[in-house]
């Protein structure tokens, strides 16, 4: 049975990390706010609307609001963006399966109609959307037609069918009703408009950018398999991109699901597409030679990335001058630089790329130097030192991220290190904090807010919890909160409603103030 010392500790620790998350500011205007009483007869006046399911407490969420209402502004008179919260209206979000926030749904004329797996930023959002607007897909009568359709800044994605009643062109139409809002898409009901590409029977046609043109692979890709919905996604989604794709903001997280390398310089497409592929070209002789060994290759406008490569490479504008950068970032997230300088002829690229395939590199890990002295009861880890502290293998840790310009972090001081004190007579239990801002974070922590606290339990390193806060109207309440108390180790069920909590409180406010 816990002491009422346990018990106003586990209140003061909640309460501490409510304080660090203020509910969100109500959205613009141009944001439509739904719920259980009229989301279904408001949205079936719009034809098309992307609907975001939320919760106030969400991390997550609250990065997206102010993205969402940009791109609400932009697309007014287009496409109605909305909103419903999920902590109140959650008969209509139980409705639409929604199990996890934020979730975007795209709906027509009130009915459910495909996921939003789109970017999450405003231009993203806006582009994404803007592509939702009109047909699915695009019917190209003429070899003008196709022409003018394929000559696009973007990818082209064209079916080819010998008439307008076929069961082929009618998946390949429910396929481009899932997809549109990811790509372009087109078709032809007549066979003559695929003969210049070499096809006579029904097909599908990937069609890569004329920007991106180049020497070592094929500018159109032709689809062999039998279609169906899921073929022709796969089909897209594994050729779009070709051997060295353009890297963007928006596409970033989905080349990143790979071992990525990526060089950085001043690319514009827009204005300068010779001069953008000279290093691109460069950069894909390398990908055709250490082809199939797990690396994906990639180019981005340096200005695009220049806080990322400071913030994550330790990159500086004034280093390399007008040479590209060359980092490789996995999907575990270690991190490497190419520290010689990029040489016309590609040979430096393969001599990086020769010692990272036999290991030879040293991972960057952006840390602070690691303390000489770490007596206090609130241990200190920084990225260097985080594998031998936090995942000792037989040592439960509790690990505070948190920013040191956080005025909710300082709050919390007194409380953490008050814990840390309880806890520290047991060997086996480690508090310890980590400066999120001056380290990486590893894989595994989502941290997204300040202070944001893990537990990394023996036998659990790979799966660490996230202690979570989660308010709801009128009550704070932590369904499933765990803590280790007094040397115990397990699980303890806190439900602390707000007409239960008073001396809790109180406690914690006379704690702050001390």
């Amino acid at each position: 049975m816990f002491s009422s010392f346990h018990r106003n500790m586990a209140a003061a620790v909640t309460l501490a990390l409510l304080s660090c998350f203020p509910a969100a500011v109500s959205s613009r205007r141009d944001v439509l706010a739904l719920g259980d009483a009229d989301f279904d007869y408001l949205a079936t006046e719009h034809e098309t609307m992307l609907v975001k399911f939320y919760a106030p407490w969400c991390g997550h969420c609250k990065k997206l609001a102010p993205e969402f209402e940009k791109a609400a502004t932009r697309l007014k008179g287009t496409v109605q963006l909305a909103k419903v919260d999920c902590t109140a209206h959650s008969e209509t979000c139980g409705r639409f399966g929604v199990s996890g926030y934020p979730t975007l749904k795209i709906f027509r004329n009130g009915r459910d109609s495909a996921p939003y797996d789109g970017p999450r930023s405003a231009d993203g959002i806006y582009h994404y959307m803007k592509k939702q607007t009109g047909p699915d897909s695009i019917h190209l009568k003429s070899e003008e037609d196709l022409q003018t359709f394929i000559n696009h800044y973007d990818a082209s994605v064209v079916g080819v069918f010998s008439g307008a009643d076929g069961s082929q062109l009618a998946e390949f139409l429910r396929a481009a009703a899932l997809l549109r809002g990811q790509f372009r898409l087109a078709h032809a009901a007549d066979l003559k408009l695929g003969e210049k590409h070499g096809v006579t029977s029904e097909s599908v046609l990937l069609f890569r950018p004329p920007r991106l043109s180049n020497k070592f692979e094929e500018s159109v890709v032709v689809f062999k398999d039998f279609l169906t919905v899921g073929s022709l996604r796969r089909f897209i989604r594994e050729n779009i991109h070709g051997l060295c794709p353009h890297m963007t903001v928006e596409n970033r997280d989905a080349l990143r699901v790979r071992d990525l390398l990526t060089a950085y310089y001043d690319l514009d497409y827009h204005r300068n597409i010779q001069g953008s592929n000279y290093w691109r070209n460069r950069v894909m002789k390398m990908a055709s030679t250490f082809s199939g060994r797990g690396l994906t290759f990639s180019v981005a406008n340096r200005k695009d990335f220049l806080f990322e490569l400071e913030e994550d490479f330790g990159l500086g504008t004034s280093d390399g001058g007008g040479l590209p950068f060359i980092t490789i970032r996995t999907k575990l997230g270690h991190k490497y630089t190419m520290r010689e300088e990029f040489t016309r002829d590609g040979q430096s690229l393969q001599r990086f790329l020769d010692d990272y395939f036999a290991g030879r590199l040293k991972r960057y890990i952006k840390s602070e130097p690691i303390p000489e002295r770490n007596t206090d009861a609130v241990k200190v880890v920084v990225a260097e030192s985080f594998d031998d502290v936090v995942n000792d293998q037989e040592k439960d840790v509790l690990i505070q991220f948190y920013s040191r310009s956080c005025s909710h972090c300082k709050k919390l001081e007194p409380v953490y290190r008050e814990l840390a004190e309880t806890l520290s007579s047991d060997p086996n239990i480690i508090v310890a904090k980590m400066n999120a801002g001056d380290n990486d974070v590893p894989l595994g922590y989502d941290v997204q807010g300040y202070p944001t606290i893990y537990l990394a339990a023996v036998g659990r390193k790979e799966e660490p919890i996230r202690y979570e806060v989660r308010t709801h109207t009128h009550t704070h309440t932590q369904p499933s909160t765990w803590l280790l108390w007094g040397g115990r180790r397990q699980w303890l069920d806190f439900n602390c409603q707000r007409k239960r909590c008073g001396v809790e409180e109180r406690w914690l406010g006379d704690l702050m103030r001390s």
